[in-house]
């Protein structure tokens, strides 16, 4: 893969690399200088819109009110005051 250097010092990611790295917009990139002269990318993924989808939402909205009864619940079935 290849890409070019801009007058402002940026590149751009090929997508085929950005998509093997799952890079989303936002991600932080560590750029490693190897004692032999080569560069090691290092990505930080943490991001949390990474994790938006991963679990399944209420199929309702909940308000304040259910979702403090159901931590009174959970803490009545634990034994908890």
């Amino acid at each position: 893969m290849h890409t070019t250097l801009t007058g402002k010092g940026q590149v751009t990611l090929p997508k085929a690399l950005r998509e093997r790295l799952r890079l989303s917009p936002g991600d932080r990139i560590e750029f490693v200088i190897q004692d032999d002269g080569s560069v090691r990318l290092l990505v930080k993924q943490g991001s949390l819109h990474r994790l938006r989808g991963a679990l399944p939402g209420p199929e309702r909205p909940v308000s304040l009110e259910e979702m403090d009864e159901a931590i009174r619940k959970g803490s009545a079935d634990q034994g908890e005051p």
